[in-house]
Order: C-alpha cells, then structure tokens, then sequence
C-alpha cells in the first residue's frame, strides 16, 4: 500500500491553488456554473471519469479500482454564501459573495484525494464515487443529487465527508474530531401569520390585536423546550424573524413570525412541530384571533454510523497521532445535508479544525472575516483517502 499521508502532503500546493482558484469565483445555492466549471476541468485534467449536470450543477466522478469490491463515496460541497468579503486576503473574492463556510476548501481537499486514489486505482479494491455537490447552504443540494441517481450506477455501499473550520472550538489547529451517533441536528423551519382585525390604535376594543396576541404566542413557545421536551434531548425553538404593521397608531391585520426549529432525533422535530401548531392555534382563537401556519422539514439529523466511524478512527492513527483524533462528547445544533446521504447508507462526518490562533485564524463560520489555516488541507484529504481505502478493503 502507498504512503497516503507521503502522498498528499506532495501535493499540498496543488490543494492550496485548487482552493484559491475557488476562494475567487464563489457562487451561491443551486447555481455554480462557474465553480462546476472548474471542478470539471480539474477532473478532467486528471482523467477521472465524472458526469455533470447532475440535479443541477452537481457532479459525480468515479474512479474504479483494479480489484473487485465495494463502492465508496466521498462528498464535497461546493457553494458559497451572500456575503461580502472582508478577509483581505490576495485571493478574495470580488463578486458579492464569499466562501464563508470553507466549502472551497472542502472541494479542493475532495480533488486532492481523488487525485491520489486515481493515481494508485489499480491497487484499489472497489470503487470510489466523487460527490460535489451544490447548495448545502440552503436550499439543499444532497437529496437532489440522491434522487437524480447520484448514488447509483454503481451504487454507494458506504460514505464519508468532513468540515472544516472551527465548529467545535474544542479542537486546535490540524486535529480532527468524530462522533458515533447523532453530531448535528435538523435544520426546520416554519412560518406563522397571526391574524386579528386591524383597527385605528386608540380605539382597540373595535379590532383584534395581533400584535398582543403574538407577545402571548412567542412567550409560550419558549415553553415547549423547556416543558415538553426531554430535558436530555436537545431541541432549539428560535423565533428569528418579526413582521407587522405600517403606522405606530394603527393595530395591524395580521402580524407574520418565522423561525427555526432543531432538533437531534425524529421524535423530537416531530413533536415540536405538532406542539408549535397546538400553542398557536389555543391563543389565537382563544383571543379571538386566527393564524396560517406551516412547518418545513428540512435538513435531518446527521447521524453518523458507529461502527464505520470505530474503522474511521483506526484508519485516522495512520495519518495523524493519535492524540489530535479527539470523540466530540456534545453535538452541535447547526445542520447539514451530508444528512441525506447518512440516512441511505453507513458512514462518517468528522471535523478538522481549521482555525489557528497564532495566526489570527479565529473569526467564525458565516463570517465576512472567515479563513481556514491553509496548512491543514492535506490532513483532510489523507484522512479521506485512508478511510476510503481502509474500508473497501475490509468490505
């Protein structure tokens, strides 16, 4: 077997460049058709087998390997976020948007490993499927991918992805961290509309306030979290969006909330979005209101696969010391689409960080001054390539 950590730190500059090409042309959501481009024609440089256009701008390479075996899959996102640019970097973007999140990293790191397992196919036992997929961010790019037959054709017996960044502040620089169960949670959302009869300010008692009815609304919502939930089961009720009115003097018809839910298990989201629905419904028309009310299930939970993450971690001792492999004990509340894939078959996704304090490397995720520590990228991609190798041949 080669030296896949010899291997990926030979090419580090290539990884580097890849993301700085990237770093440049951020696009947001569904449409990449530049960053789709570019991976492309790094793929295509490299002589891997890929199709794009898949559900979109996504695309799917795969590289088959000399010997008979399993399919593996490794996932990419690529898109980036609507906001401008403040790192001051040489390589920074110019076009609005702003890789914030360290998806162009994630790209690079995925063409890094797929360069080094096509470099060495033959030695291989099995497949390994390529996933760079768009609109992680919103409004979802995972579950599109799947149902255009991304995991198909051969079909993926098992995936694995990471994050880079500085989720998990318990990590220091280059360390990576796993964990063998439910790591993030759902990404819901819903929307209310809070209706009650509009009315001049100074005479209420002609109306129905919607704006009184909301304060009653918002105050008891808070209570299913800390009343009908588990009290060791995580969940999140947050109301992130108010809008109501036209005049200080003038009593709205209707007053409109949105907000999010979170949750790490299927019982729970399910719960939160039936209690909302009750507490809603029992003090509007209890006030003599009314209310239109909708709940989306986005993202699940992602829930990593125990076993394949235990088979993870011994393929991670042989990139890095064992002392920087550290098992998250507190999961996270943020989502993520990578969900999707977990949901159809085993895997894992870990975290690399990828701040670094002696270099300034701090602000967080979502950030106009977001940076990832550049020297990391081959960890990510040797720790790819280790666990994608390690598991075809044991399967």
């Amino acid at each position: 077997m080669f030296d896949v950590a010899k291997e990926l730190k030979d090419i580090q500059q290539d990884i580097v460049k890849w993301r700085r090409d990237l770093h440049q042309i951020p696009e947001i959501g569904l449409e990449l058709p530049k960053t789709a481009a570019y991976v492309s024609e790094q793929l295509t440089k490299l002589g891997i087998e890929h199709i794009t256009g898949v559900a979109g701008y996504g695309i799917v390479g795969l590289i088959k390997g000399g010997r008979e075996g399993k399919t593996i899959m490794l996932r990419a996102d690529m898109d980036a976020l609507a906001i401008k640019e403040e790192t001051g970097l040489p390589f920074a973007s110019t076009n609005g948007n702003m890789h914030a999140c360290g998806h162009d990293t994630h790209t690079a790191m995925l063409l890094g490993a797929a360069k080094i397992l096509n470099k060495y196919k033959d030695e291989l036992k099995g497949n390994v499927k390529l996933i760079f997929q768009p609109a992680e961010e919103g409004p979802g790019g995972a579950k599109p991918m799947i149902d255009a037959g991304a995991m198909e054709n051969p079909k993926a017996d098992a995936c694995l992805g990471l994050h880079i960044g500085v989720i998990f502040r318990e990590l220091k620089e280059g360390q990576i961290g796993v964990h063998y169960g439910n790591i993030m949670a759902c990404l819901d959302s819903f929307k209310i509309r809070v209706k009650g009869k509009g009315c001049h300010g100074a005479m209420p008692h002609t109306g129905v306030d919607p704006v009184a009815i909301t304060g009653q609304v918002i105050s008891a919502l808070q209570t299913i979290v800390s009343r009908e939930i588990k009290p060791t089961s995580p969940a999140v009720v947050t109301i992130g969006k108010l809008h109501g009115g036209s005049a200080y003097n003038v009593i709205p018809d209707y007053i409109d909330i949105e907000g999010t839910a979170r949750a790490l298990d299927n019982e729970t989201r399910e719960k939160i979005a039936s209690s909302i629905e009750s507490i809603v419904a029992g003090i509007t028309k209890g006030m003599h209101g009314d209310y239109e009310y909708s709940y989306t299930f986005g993202y699940p939970p992602v829930v990593n696969n125990a076993e394949f993450t235990k088979g993870f971690v011994e393929s991670a001792k042989k990139i890095m010391p064992e002392e920087d492999i550290f098992e998250i004990k507190e999961p996270t509340m943020g989502g993520e689409d990578m969900a999707y894939y977990l949901n159809m078959v085993p895997g894992t996704f870990f975290f690399l960080a990828g701040g670094n304090e002696e270099k300034g490397i701090t602000y967080p995720h979502h950030n106009s001054r977001f940076d990832v520590d550049e020297d990391v990228f081959w960890k990510g991609s040797a720790l790819m390539v280790q666990g994608a190798v390690d598991w075809l041949e044991n399967n």
